[in-house]
């Protein structure tokens, strides 16, 4: 088979692996580094174990193998895909390290490798995307993604050279807001939304389905993301960042009303459970969406305090983010390992099917369990009770490793 075939496993693979040590070491520490931590070496550890080698490592895979799907072209470099592979994953892992470590040298050596691989996996899409010409609400939505992380990778470079030198201290916190604003709303955000457009309807067969809420949404979550970095860079007034708010939780409502839409058009009764529970997953985020809305307009004062923030992080990247792809991996994991193993032996006695690979029932207990538990873990966090996020953390780590495993047994196939 051809080798660039094989370029989004690596990706996957490793992605899976930090999956399963991010919860391991939260195991150990009964997900203590949530809290008073959270910007301490510990917490450092965890968010970028959980946001860069687990769901921006799968987001990656994700990219190099749709992004042909979408333009029917190759990608422009795969050797470049490789070599961005590579270091990205030494300097990730060396920068987690370096966080354990607490030093700032090696902390910053790593971060430089990271960032070196993220520029050039920039670049490789950049011109894959200029070469096809081909430009809709899906080619958008991922060139303005990966731009953001190009943009969250500059201003956490910028946060780590502000450490090593002390220069520019006052505009530390300011860069600190840019980066998670870039990072979690840019670069997550419109990469599901529109990774969502092309994915949905091929799980479910939709046609005929309107798509004018698709470019509704990429506008409006663009200008949250750009008025909210603006606001968190220049220091600006807390109105600002609560109107930047309110246009990402409008593209939310906007961007589940798109997804009754396409929904409503299937030829497909189930899609499989992953895809069910990715859509109820994106249902349940825009109430909480919509109530953080409501709570930062009656106080706006509390917008940015600890736990507030601590708390719609939670939300954000672990019941909607994370659980989004926990979703899309039981589809495309079987898919992309069923092609690659028994694409050429359709219609060949003992060829197994594609609903062969992964057991749906155990996909769709492991998708409620995890729910479950990062609920519970919302709840300690609402009303401040450390067991409760202890009690939920364990369990929701517990299942997770088990469902994950679930999906890591397909390759087994």
């Amino acid at each position: 088979m051809p080798a660039m075939s094989r370029l989004p496993f690596l990706f996957i693979v490793t992605g899976i692996f930090g999956f399963v040590l991010f919860h391991a070491t939260s195991l150990m520490s009964l997900t203590g580094w949530i809290g008073d931590d959270i910007r301490g070496p510990a917490g450092w550890f965890q968010v970028h174990l959980f946001v860069l080698g687990w769901a921006t490592m799968l987001a990656m895979g994700a990219i190099y193998q749709l992004i042909n799907v979408i333009l029917q072209s190759n990608i422009y470099s795969e050797r470049l895909g490789y070599v961005h592979y590579a270091l990205f994953t030494v300097g990730l892992f060396g920068l987690l390290f370096g966080f354990i470590q607490g030093d700032t040298y090696w902390i910053g050596g790593f971060a430089t490798l990271a960032f070196s691989g993220i520029v050039l996996f920039v670049w490789n899409m950049a011109v894959t995307l200029l070469r096809a010409r081909s430009w809709n609400a899906i080619t958008i939505s991922t060139s303005c993604a990966v731009f953001y992380l190009l943009l969250t990778g500059l201003s956490g470079m910028a946060m780590g050279i502000n450490f090593a030198t002390g220069l520019y201290n006052d505009l530390h916190e300011n860069l600190f807001g840019t980066h998670i604003w870039l990072g979690t709303l840019g670069w997550f955000g419109l990469l599901i939304t529109g990774f969502s457009y092309k994915l949905l309807p091929m799980f479910y067969l939709s046609h005929d389905y309107p798509n004018r809420l698709e470019y509704v949404v990429l506008a409006l979550w663009n200008a949250g993301v750009l008025l909210g970095a603006t606001s968190f860079l220049f220091g600006l007034p807390t109105g600002y960042k609560v109107a930047a708010l309110l246009l990402i939780v409008s593209a939310v409502l906007c961007y589940n009303i798109h997804l009754l839409e396409i929904r409503s058009k299937r030829h497909k009764r189930s899609p499989g459970v992953g895809i069910e529970w990715t859509v109820t997953g994106s249902q349940i985020f825009a109430i909480f969406a919509v109530t953080f809305a409501v709570r930062a307009l009656v106080s706006p004062e509390q917008l940015l305090d600890t736990h507030t923030v601590l708390t719609a992080g939670w939300v954000y990247l672990s019941c909607w983010v994370s659980f989004t792809v926990l979703g899309y991996v039981s589809k495309i994991v079987p898919f992309l390992w069923w092609t690659h193993k028994y694409g050429k032996q359709v219609g060949r006695p003992g060829t197994p099917v594609l609903a062969d690979l992964l057991d749906e029932r155990k996909a769709h207990l492991g998708l409620t369990l995890i729910l479950c538990a990062n609920l519970t873990v919302l709840v300690g966090l609402v009303i401040g009770w450390p067991i409760v996020i202890a009690v939920g953390g364990v369990a929701l780590s517990i299942v997770s490793v088990a469902y994950i495993a679930l999906i890591a047994l397909v390759f087994a196939h």
